[in-house]
């Protein structure tokens, strides 16, 4: 088996090996312009698998990149993307092995390892969905918010990848092509069954996602509900005081205790008085 690894989609070599081995040029130009769709597509003497590995950027988003595969009978090609971390982890472990692997072996383990590195990033969102749970309990704040708009967006993406990523894995083991040895049948459904089990994951994460943004919403709404109801008992309390000092503040006369040299004291214990009772009453009522 020969395996020819670029890892620079314009290298002039990914160009030499397709008129080597007759590849179509619509294949290269997919290598090229990136930003495709994971699939897999059977052209004559090879199969050309497009695989989409991810992982966290630094801004907390999610990086996508393009991991493609040629598979021919005694040659694979495998082109990546320019710093892809990702990509790197993956071959490396599978060049490690290449002198004892046939070239369907080397497709198996290449979307195997696509597959595993799915699950860090589901572990490290659920994580995050533990993490804002408890937050939006305790200080719901537009920067919780905005974690959980982040977090969605990053789920939405994920489920993108993981809805085609399935695709790919149902044709692989469900197609019968002699560049594909039937002992890998069994392997191929089990990468299958792991791309569906991530894609479970995937929902049941934006479910409580969605749960977590309703528990935001209500935490929201009990913390105004606590602010007008102070502001309520507030301004009801000042009420008797208002009312008292509005009354006085006539410029009329024959105001009660209006000629008494102690007026200014009876009419402070008026309010003090009303002030008292009505706290009394608010009491009973149970409102704070």
């Amino acid at each position: 088996m020969k395996w020819h690894d670029i890892a620079n989609p314009n290298d002039p070599e990914l160009d030499r090996l397709a008129a080597e081995y007759h590849i179509h040029p619509l294949h290269i130009e997919d290598c090229r312009s990136r930003a495709q769709r994971a699939k897999v597509e059977e052209n004559d003497g090879y199969i050309f698998v497009v695989f989409k590995p991810v992982e966290f950027a630094e801004d907390g988003g999610l990086s996508v990149w393009d991991l493609d595969v040629f598979l021919g009978r005694g040659w694979v090609i495998t082109v990546r993307e320019l710093n892809c971390d990702q990509a790197d982890k993956i071959l490396q472990p599978v060049h490690a092995m290449e002198a004892t692997l046939r070239e369907d072996q080397v497709l198996y383990r290449v979307s195997d390892g696509v597959v595993d590195g799915y699950l860090p990033l589901l572990d490290r969102i659920d994580d995050q969905i533990d993490e804002m749970e408890e937050q939006v309990l305790d200080s719901p704040t537009p920067e919780v918010l905005a974690r959980i708009f982040r977090a969605r967006r990053t789920l939405i993406e994920l489920r993108r990848v993981l809805v085609n990523t399935r695709d790919v894995a149902a044709h692989l083991y469900r197609t019968e092509h002699d560049l594909i040895g039937k002992d890998l049948m069994p392997f191929m459904r089990d990468v299958y069954d792991h791309v569906a089990r991530n894609l479970d994951l995937v929902e049941t994460q934006r479910d409580l996602l969605t749960g977590t943004m309703d528990v935001y919403l209500s935490s929201v709404a009990n913390r105004t509900n606590q602010v007008m109801k102070v502001l309520t008992v507030m301004g009801t309390i000042a009420l008797p005081v208002l009312v008292i000092s509005g009354f006085y503040g006539m410029n009329t006369k024959g105001l009660p205790f209006a000629d008494s040299p102690y007026g200014v004291v009876i009419v402070s214990m008026l309010m003090l008085l009303s002030t008292l009772g009505l706290l009394g009453l608010l009491k009973k009522f149970g409102w704070f």
